[in-house]
């Protein structure tokens, strides 16, 4: 039984079957008619166009690609469209329109019929007459495809035309020329079936599930136990797709957020971003099928796939390796190219990666190169580097610095195992904010200044000596708003931080040493909060086994508070004794200096 294909094929082979006889495509009668607007017909030339005048010059295997035509066989050059027949029919409306040139290359057109429509639509379609437009929906739309095509042509020269036909038709399969992804579904096929999933729930062919027939043809196709191994490459597709299904994996490899199905892809992603080729067509949404696609043509199917697995392995190991998960983590939530880090953990033993891994991670958040520093000179390069940031102008840096501190924390102990999580960190955006926030301006509207109450309302009422400014915080949240007046809440904003010790403000401090990370979340709804209505936001979190990265949660309990008499109140001291913690353990880190015990 004759198992589906793919492959891709030249306009130009599309015009004729074996026998020199013109192609016959029908559409049957589940499809509506062409439908395609002119804003379509035109951005098809214009994508053709662009890539005949950037190709000029360029690698003779530069050729532009069209979305897949599926297609379904009748008998011998006779074809059900199931999807594509939009832009197929544009392809004919365009040979119609530049007949006269076909016939002077030697060409001619393939046919297309339909299910549903008599014969006239056939002979329009041969002979478009646009006085017939307002015949019917069909050929009025037809009329508006052919119509924008002249308009197209309208400030372009004979030659032009010639040269964007030639593209069209070039039947050099080398050469640059127009193709089509041509996945020709099996005898057995539903064509109705496939038609729902590719049009209704408008859910196109993506690479992978392109890439995965073109593993399992190549895969019949390698000898008597060809079947076998077609077996084995479906079975281990699944595991593998099953295995980046867990979000701890995924968010581990990606920052990419929102993608649940397909994830798959990811892997023959990678290894087409080393070809060359992947490069040359990096626009096209298909560039990876046409990487495989050719490497299919010449190599092994399961010799591929077993590099695809290798390549899949080498993560999972990362993964398992608590200090590689890490380390690796943290350098592709910065943005780092996986495949530099593959590439290098190729060339080098597991200590060696480490300690490569350690200089990369040195040389991205502080700058220079980690071998050639003693010990005095990475404190003090540290120390300085931490000293120069600034809440604003260095937002972006200091979070990674952040990132880093709390998993060289995690790192502390090689007998914990603990394990920063990378997909609660990327879905709940975590980023950076004060500690201690009285610096910030005071709330101005009405309704800010109600929310900012209310929070510290919440942590007041939890406390003995604060039965008072309760009242006089529910007195000024009951007034209606033309009544809260400036005037009365100026001096009840002051006693509240009054209250909490944060009223005698000691500048603006946008320092490392005044900054965490919190939750977007918290963030939002309690930028602007003092220390304490923070710190129990914060808790109430990880007592609900809600994720909040460790140093955040050290921060808010004062773990790093050389005498914690006040836990409510975030003091200089407190904070020149965290900014001094992030630089020791930085150091450390960066030193390879992890204890067992700690």
């Amino acid at each position: 039984m004759k198992e589906s294909s793919i492959c891709l094929r030249s306009i130009n082979s599309l015009l004729d079957d074996e026998q020199g006889q013109p192609t016959r495509f029908w559409i049957p009668a589940y499809q509506r008619g062409f439908r395609w607007a002119p804003l379509q017909v035109t951005q098809l030339l214009d994508d053709v166009w662009e890539f005949i005048q950037t190709s000029e010059g360029g690698p003779r295997q530069a050729f532009y690609c069209l979305q897949p035509l599926v297609i379904k066989p009748r008998t011998v050059g006779d074809y059900e469209v199931v999807d594509g027949q939009q832009r197929l029919t544009t392809i004919y409306i365009l040979l119609t329109y530049l007949k006269d040139m076909v016939s002077v290359l030697g060409k001619t057109r393939f046919q297309i019929s339909f299910e549903t429509r008599d014969e006239a639509n056939e002979l329009f379609l041969k002979d478009i007459d646009l006085a017939r437009a307002e015949e019917n929906p069909d050929f009025f739309h037809i009329c508006q495809a052919y119509k924008a095509i002249e308009s197209w042509f309208s400030g372009r020269d004979g030659m032009q035309k010639l040269k964007l036909l030639q593209h069209f038709l070039n039947d050099d399969e080398s050469g640059r020329n127009v193709k089509v992804i041509w996945f020709e579904l099996a005898e057995q096929d539903d064509s109705v079936a496939a038609f729902t999933r590719l049009n209704i729930g408008k859910i196109p062919l993506t690479n992978d599930e392109l890439i995965r027939a073109l593993f399992l043809r190549r895969a019949t196709m390698v000898g008597a136990d060809g079947g076998t191994h077609q077996l084995q490459i479906a079975y281990e597709w699944d595991q593998l797709e099953k295995a980046l299904q867990s979000d701890a994996f995924w968010y581990f490899l990606n920052n990419e957020q929102g993608l649940r199905q397909n994830r798959i892809g990811f892997l023959f992603d990678l290894v087409a971003r080393s070809n060359e080729t992947a490069e040359q067509l990096k626009h096209d949404a298909y560039r990876v099928f046409h990487v495989f696609n050719e490497k299919l043509k010449i190599a092994d199917a399961t010799a591929e796939w077993l590099f695809v697995k290798q390549v899949f392995m080498s993560l999972e190991e990362w993964y398992e390796d608590r200090i590689l998960y890490h380390m690796v983590g943290f350098l592709i939530q910065q943005g780092v190219d996986i495949n530099e880090l593959l590439t290098l953990s190729r060339l080098t033993t597991k200590s060696s990666f480490e300690r490569e891994l350690r200089g990369k991670i040195f040389s991205h958040v502080i700058g220079g190169t980690l071998q050639t520093l003693s010990d005095a000179e990475l404190i003090e390069l540290v120390g300085d580097k931490l000293e120069g940031l600034e809440y604003g102008p260095d937002s972006d840096k200091i979070r990674s610095i952040l990132l880093l501190f709390n998993i060289a924390t995690l790192l502390e102990s090689r007998r914990s195992n603990l394990r920063f999580q990378f997909d609660s960190f990327k879905k709940e955006n975590w980023d950076i904010e004060h500690v201690r926030s009285v610096t910030s301006p005071p709330p101005k509207q009405h309704h800010e200044r109600v929310e900012w109450l209310r929070h510290c309302l919440g942590y007041l009422k939890t406390q003995e000596n604060a039965e008072g400014l309760c009242t006089e915080i529910e007195g000024f949240i009951s007034l209606p708003q033309r009544e809260a007046l400036d005037l009365i809440f100026e001096p009840l904003y002051e006693h509240v931080l009054s209250f909490f010790r944060e009223a005698d403000s000691e500048g603006t401090d946008n320092s490392i040493s005044n900054l965490t990370l919190l939750d977007q979340s918290t963030n939002r709804s309690y930028k602007n909060a003092v220390f304490a209505v923070k710190r129990q936001r914060l808790l109430s979190l990880d007592r609900s086994g809600i994720f909040v990265p460790l140093c955040t949660r050290n921060v808010f309990l004062k773990c790093y508070s050389p005498q914690v008499d006040h836990l409510m109140f975030w003091s200089k001291n407190d904070r020149e004794a965290y900014g001094q913690v992030i630089i020791s353990t930085l150091v450390r880190f960066f030193k390879g200096d992890w204890e067992e015990d700690v």
